[in-house]
Protein backbone atom coordinates (compact mmCIF):
# COMPACT_ATOMS: atom_id res chain seq x y z
CA UNK A 1 0.00 0.00 0.00
CA UNK A 2 1.81 3.27 -1.33
CA UNK A 3 1.29 6.50 0.61
CA UNK A 4 -1.97 7.79 -0.13
CA UNK A 5 -1.75 11.41 0.86
CA UNK A 6 -0.65 14.46 -0.77
CA UNK A 7 2.92 14.74 0.41
CA UNK A 8 4.93 13.73 -1.84
CA UNK A 9 8.60 15.44 -0.77
CA UNK A 10 10.16 15.86 2.75
CA UNK A 11 11.58 19.51 3.58
CA UNK A 12 15.22 18.86 5.27
CA UNK A 13 14.56 22.22 7.56
CA UNK A 14 17.93 21.84 9.02
CA UNK A 15 19.60 23.36 6.00
CA UNK A 16 18.14 26.96 6.71
CA UNK A 17 21.00 27.45 9.33
CA UNK A 18 23.70 27.08 6.59
CA UNK A 19 22.06 30.18 4.18
CA UNK A 20 24.46 31.97 5.45
CA UNK A 21 27.84 30.00 4.52
CA UNK A 22 26.81 27.78 1.79
CA UNK A 23 30.19 27.92 -0.22
CA UNK A 24 32.08 27.19 3.13
CA UNK A 25 29.90 24.21 4.00
CA UNK A 26 29.72 22.45 0.02
CA UNK A 27 33.75 22.63 0.60
CA UNK A 28 34.01 20.68 4.01
CA UNK A 29 31.79 18.29 2.69
CA UNK A 30 33.65 17.76 -0.45
CA UNK A 31 36.94 17.42 1.12
CA UNK A 32 35.59 15.35 3.62
CA UNK A 33 34.06 12.80 1.00
CA UNK A 34 36.42 12.78 -1.29
CA UNK A 35 39.21 11.99 1.42
CA UNK A 36 36.55 9.26 2.71
CA UNK A 37 37.05 7.78 -1.00
CA UNK A 38 40.54 8.18 -1.13
CA UNK A 39 41.31 6.13 2.84
CA UNK A 40 38.79 3.61 2.44
CA UNK A 41 39.64 2.42 -1.61
CA UNK A 42 43.43 2.72 -0.68
CA UNK A 43 43.03 0.34 2.35
CA UNK A 44 40.79 -1.99 0.63
CA UNK A 45 43.46 -1.81 -2.44
CA UNK A 46 46.32 -2.65 -0.47
CA UNK A 47 44.75 -5.92 1.82
CA UNK A 48 43.59 -6.73 -1.79
CA UNK A 49 46.87 -6.71 -3.66
CA UNK A 50 48.92 -7.65 -0.44
CA UNK A 51 49.19 -11.59 0.32
CA UNK A 52 50.53 -11.19 3.45
CA UNK A 53 47.39 -9.32 4.70
CA UNK A 54 45.05 -12.08 3.15
CA UNK A 55 44.03 -12.84 6.74
CA UNK A 56 40.53 -13.04 8.67
CA UNK A 57 41.42 -9.90 10.44
CA UNK A 58 42.22 -8.29 7.28
CA UNK A 59 39.00 -9.49 5.60
CA UNK A 60 37.10 -7.78 8.29
CA UNK A 61 38.70 -4.31 7.81
CA UNK A 62 38.48 -4.64 4.16
CA UNK A 63 34.23 -5.08 4.96
CA UNK A 64 34.34 -2.25 7.34
CA UNK A 65 36.10 0.14 4.63
CA UNK A 66 33.62 -0.77 2.21
CA UNK A 67 30.62 -0.64 4.33
CA UNK A 68 32.12 3.28 5.23
CA UNK A 69 32.10 3.87 1.67
CA UNK A 70 28.39 2.54 1.36
CA UNK A 71 27.23 5.18 4.25
CA UNK A 72 28.75 7.88 3.30
CA UNK A 73 28.07 8.00 -0.30
CA UNK A 74 24.22 7.43 1.20
CA UNK A 75 24.77 10.72 3.12
CA UNK A 76 26.98 12.93 1.32
CA UNK A 77 26.60 13.28 -2.20
CA UNK A 78 22.55 14.35 -0.69
CA UNK A 79 24.31 16.33 1.04
CA UNK A 80 26.11 18.04 -1.10
CA UNK A 81 22.97 18.71 -3.69
CA UNK A 82 21.16 19.91 -0.59
CA UNK A 83 23.56 22.39 0.78
CA UNK A 84 23.15 24.71 -2.86
CA UNK A 85 19.85 23.54 -2.98
CA UNK A 86 17.03 26.53 -2.18
CA UNK A 87 13.82 24.64 -1.19
CA UNK A 88 15.55 21.96 1.11
CA UNK A 89 13.22 19.63 -0.20
CA UNK A 90 13.70 15.78 -1.11
CA UNK A 91 11.24 13.17 -2.82
CA UNK A 92 9.10 11.03 -0.73
CA UNK A 93 11.15 7.58 -2.07
CA UNK A 94 14.09 9.37 -2.57
CA UNK A 95 13.81 9.94 1.21
CA UNK A 96 12.93 6.56 2.11
CA UNK A 97 15.73 5.20 -0.22
CA UNK A 98 18.22 7.20 2.41
CA UNK A 99 16.39 5.74 5.55
CA UNK A 100 17.08 2.07 4.31
CA UNK A 101 20.89 2.89 3.05
CA UNK A 102 21.87 4.85 6.12
CA UNK A 103 19.71 1.92 8.64
CA UNK A 104 21.27 -0.59 6.93
CA UNK A 105 25.04 0.83 6.87
CA UNK A 106 24.90 1.45 10.61
CA UNK A 107 23.65 -2.25 11.33
CA UNK A 108 26.12 -3.77 8.82
CA UNK A 109 28.91 -1.54 11.00
CA UNK A 110 27.82 -3.09 14.17
CA UNK A 111 28.00 -6.52 12.92
CA UNK A 112 31.44 -6.19 11.72
CA UNK A 113 32.28 -4.90 14.94
CA UNK A 114 30.79 -7.83 16.59
CA UNK A 115 32.50 -10.21 14.22
CA UNK A 116 36.20 -8.12 14.65
CA UNK A 117 35.95 -8.67 18.81
CA UNK A 118 35.59 -12.13 17.97
CA UNK A 119 38.32 -12.88 15.31
CA UNK A 120 40.41 -10.66 18.36
CA UNK A 121 39.07 -13.31 21.20
CA UNK A 122 40.12 -16.50 18.96
CA UNK A 123 43.08 -14.83 18.24
CA UNK A 124 44.25 -13.90 21.66
CA UNK A 125 42.73 -16.85 23.85
CA UNK A 126 43.43 -19.78 20.89
CA UNK A 127 46.65 -18.78 19.11
CA UNK A 128 47.00 -22.36 18.27
CA UNK A 129 43.63 -23.08 16.82
CA UNK A 130 43.31 -19.57 15.11
CA UNK A 131 43.42 -20.89 11.37
CA UNK A 132 41.53 -23.56 12.16
CA UNK A 133 38.74 -22.21 14.25
CA UNK A 134 39.14 -18.83 11.27
CA UNK A 135 39.17 -20.69 8.49
CA UNK A 136 39.10 -18.84 4.82
CA UNK A 137 35.65 -20.89 4.41
CA UNK A 138 34.30 -19.69 7.97
CA UNK A 139 35.02 -16.40 7.05
CA UNK A 140 33.63 -15.99 4.12
CA UNK A 141 30.57 -17.20 5.53
CA UNK A 142 30.61 -14.40 8.85
CA UNK A 143 31.09 -11.96 6.23
CA UNK A 144 28.23 -13.06 4.12
CA UNK A 145 26.22 -12.90 7.22
CA UNK A 146 27.56 -9.12 8.40
CA UNK A 147 26.05 -7.69 5.15
CA UNK A 148 23.02 -10.02 4.23
CA UNK A 149 21.39 -9.94 8.20
CA UNK A 150 21.49 -6.31 8.30
CA UNK A 151 20.26 -6.04 4.70
CA UNK A 152 16.83 -7.91 5.15
CA UNK A 153 16.80 -7.71 9.02
CA UNK A 154 15.86 -3.81 8.50
CA UNK A 155 13.08 -4.76 5.76
CA UNK A 156 10.58 -5.55 8.28
CA UNK A 157 10.82 -1.82 9.89
CA UNK A 158 11.05 -0.48 6.43
CA UNK A 159 8.35 -2.08 4.68
CA UNK A 160 6.05 -0.97 7.95
CA UNK A 161 7.12 2.57 7.12
CA UNK A 162 5.89 2.89 4.03
CA UNK A 163 2.98 1.88 4.74
CA UNK A 164 2.23 5.35 7.08
CA UNK A 165 -0.01 7.70 5.29
CA UNK A 166 2.18 11.55 5.59
CA UNK A 167 0.42 14.75 6.35
CA UNK A 168 3.06 16.56 7.42
CA UNK A 169 6.50 17.21 5.39
CA UNK A 170 9.40 19.22 8.00
CA UNK A 171 11.85 17.29 8.93
CA UNK A 172 14.55 18.72 11.35
CA UNK A 173 17.20 16.90 10.09
CA UNK A 174 19.96 17.56 7.14
CA UNK A 175 19.03 13.87 6.24
CA UNK A 176 16.24 11.32 6.49
CA UNK A 177 16.13 8.56 9.20
CA UNK A 178 12.81 6.38 9.72
CA UNK A 179 11.94 7.34 13.19
CA UNK A 180 11.48 11.07 12.17
CA UNK A 181 9.70 10.40 8.99
CA UNK A 182 7.40 8.13 11.53
CA UNK A 183 6.53 11.42 13.29
CA UNK A 184 5.88 13.02 9.92
CA UNK A 185 2.77 10.39 9.59
CA UNK A 186 -0.83 11.37 10.62
CA UNK A 187 -2.01 7.32 11.13
CA UNK A 188 -1.89 4.85 13.54
CA UNK A 189 1.86 4.42 14.38
CA UNK A 190 1.82 2.12 17.34
CA UNK A 191 2.60 -0.77 15.46
CA UNK A 192 5.69 0.79 13.45
CA UNK A 193 6.73 2.14 17.40
CA UNK A 194 7.05 -1.26 19.03
CA UNK A 195 8.27 -3.51 16.10
CA UNK A 196 11.05 -0.50 15.43
CA UNK A 197 11.61 -0.63 19.41
CA UNK A 198 12.26 -4.40 19.77
CA UNK A 199 14.03 -4.25 16.20
CA UNK A 200 16.68 -2.00 17.71
CA UNK A 201 17.38 -4.68 20.42
CA UNK A 202 17.55 -7.29 18.03
CA UNK A 203 19.91 -5.51 15.82
CA UNK A 204 21.91 -4.47 18.68
CA UNK A 205 21.69 -7.29 21.51
CA UNK A 206 23.61 -9.78 19.92
CA UNK A 207 25.93 -7.61 18.78
CA UNK A 208 26.47 -6.25 21.95
CA UNK A 209 27.00 -9.88 23.87
CA UNK A 210 29.32 -11.09 20.76
CA UNK A 211 31.64 -7.93 21.91
CA UNK A 212 31.32 -7.89 25.91
CA UNK A 213 31.60 -11.57 25.58
CA UNK A 214 34.96 -11.47 23.62
CA UNK A 215 36.59 -9.16 25.61
CA UNK A 216 35.77 -10.38 29.03
CA UNK A 217 37.54 -13.52 27.46
CA UNK A 218 40.16 -11.28 26.83
CA UNK A 219 40.80 -9.30 30.08
CA UNK A 220 41.06 -12.78 31.77
CA UNK A 221 43.59 -14.22 29.90
CA UNK A 222 45.67 -11.14 29.88
CA UNK A 223 45.28 -10.82 33.63
CA UNK A 224 46.99 -14.13 33.84
CA UNK A 225 49.53 -13.40 31.79
CA UNK A 226 53.01 -11.82 31.74
CA UNK A 227 53.43 -7.86 31.04
CA UNK A 228 54.82 -8.87 27.40
CA UNK A 229 51.34 -10.75 26.55
CA UNK A 230 49.52 -8.11 28.14
CA UNK A 231 51.08 -5.83 25.64
CA UNK A 232 50.40 -7.34 22.82
CA UNK A 233 47.03 -7.99 23.17
CA UNK A 234 46.66 -3.99 23.69
CA UNK A 235 47.95 -3.70 20.67
CA UNK A 236 46.18 -6.06 18.62
CA UNK A 237 42.54 -5.14 20.37
CA UNK A 238 43.75 -0.93 20.55
CA UNK A 239 42.62 -0.62 16.53
CA UNK A 240 39.22 -2.83 17.12
CA UNK A 241 38.48 -0.31 20.91
CA UNK A 242 39.06 2.27 18.78
CA UNK A 243 36.81 1.59 16.34
CA UNK A 244 34.22 0.39 18.47
CA UNK A 245 34.65 4.05 20.81
CA UNK A 246 34.57 5.97 17.31
CA UNK A 247 31.16 4.28 16.74
CA UNK A 248 29.46 3.92 20.13
CA UNK A 249 29.98 8.45 20.49
CA UNK A 250 28.15 8.73 16.93
CA UNK A 251 25.49 6.52 18.14
CA UNK A 252 24.88 7.97 21.69
CA UNK A 253 24.81 11.44 19.40
CA UNK A 254 22.00 10.12 17.21
CA UNK A 255 20.47 8.80 19.82
CA UNK A 256 20.22 12.12 21.95
CA UNK A 257 19.25 14.63 18.16
CA UNK A 258 16.45 11.75 17.51
CA UNK A 259 14.79 11.38 21.23
CA UNK A 260 15.52 14.72 22.97
CA UNK A 261 14.99 18.72 22.05
CA UNK A 262 18.45 20.21 21.45
CA UNK A 263 17.07 23.34 19.40
CA UNK A 264 19.23 25.07 22.44
CA UNK A 265 22.63 23.69 21.57
CA UNK A 266 24.53 25.87 18.82
CA UNK A 267 23.81 25.25 15.34
CA UNK A 268 27.18 24.08 14.51
CA UNK A 269 27.02 21.44 17.30
CA UNK A 270 23.69 20.38 16.26
CA UNK A 271 25.49 20.32 12.74
CA UNK A 272 28.62 18.08 13.95
CA UNK A 273 26.33 15.43 16.57
CA UNK A 274 24.18 15.22 13.46
CA UNK A 275 26.72 13.96 11.26
CA UNK A 276 29.36 12.25 13.26
CA UNK A 277 27.75 8.86 12.91
CA UNK A 278 28.07 8.58 9.30
CA UNK A 279 31.14 10.75 8.54
CA UNK A 280 33.40 9.92 11.62
CA UNK A 281 33.64 6.07 11.48
CA UNK A 282 34.59 6.15 7.40
CA UNK A 283 36.77 9.26 7.79
CA UNK A 284 38.52 7.57 11.18
CA UNK A 285 38.46 4.05 10.88
CA UNK A 286 41.27 3.42 7.82
CA UNK A 287 43.42 5.81 9.39
CA UNK A 288 43.23 3.81 12.60
CA UNK A 289 43.70 0.69 10.86
CA UNK A 290 46.15 2.23 8.80
CA UNK A 291 48.39 4.08 11.63
CA UNK A 292 47.87 1.30 14.33
CA UNK A 293 48.33 -1.56 12.27
CA UNK A 294 52.15 -2.60 11.02
CA UNK A 295 51.22 -5.23 8.50
CA UNK A 296 49.29 -2.32 6.65
CA UNK A 297 51.33 0.65 7.50
CA UNK A 298 54.36 -0.51 5.94
CA UNK A 299 52.69 -0.87 2.29
CA UNK A 300 50.80 2.19 2.79
CA UNK A 301 54.07 4.01 3.58
CA UNK A 302 55.62 2.42 0.48
CA UNK A 303 52.60 3.61 -1.83
CA UNK A 304 52.77 7.38 -0.51
CA UNK A 305 56.37 7.81 -1.38
CA UNK A 306 55.85 5.93 -4.77
CA UNK A 307 58.29 3.01 -4.15
CA UNK A 308 55.23 1.00 -5.10
CA UNK A 309 51.83 0.09 -6.77
CA UNK A 310 48.80 -1.16 -6.43
CA UNK A 311 49.13 -4.75 -8.55
CA UNK A 312 46.93 -6.67 -7.38
CA UNK A 313 48.70 -10.52 -6.55
CA UNK A 314 49.01 -13.33 -9.05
Amino acid sequence: MANSSGVTSVLLSAYHGMEDLKPIYFCIFLIIYIAIIVENVVLIGVIYTEKTLHEPMYFLVCNLAANGLYGSTALLPALLSNVFSYSYEVSLPCCQTQIYAIHTYAIVEFTILAAMSYDRYVAICYPLQYHAIMSLTRVYKLITFTWLYPLVAFLIVFILTLQLRFCEKTMERLYCVNYSLVKLSCTDTSVVNIVGLLSVVIYTFPQLIMVLYSYAHILRICALSSKDTKFKALRTCSPHLLAIINYSIGCFFEIVQSRFNVSHLPYKTRVFMSLYFLIFPPFLNPAIYGVSIQAIRAPLVKIFRGKRRLVPVK
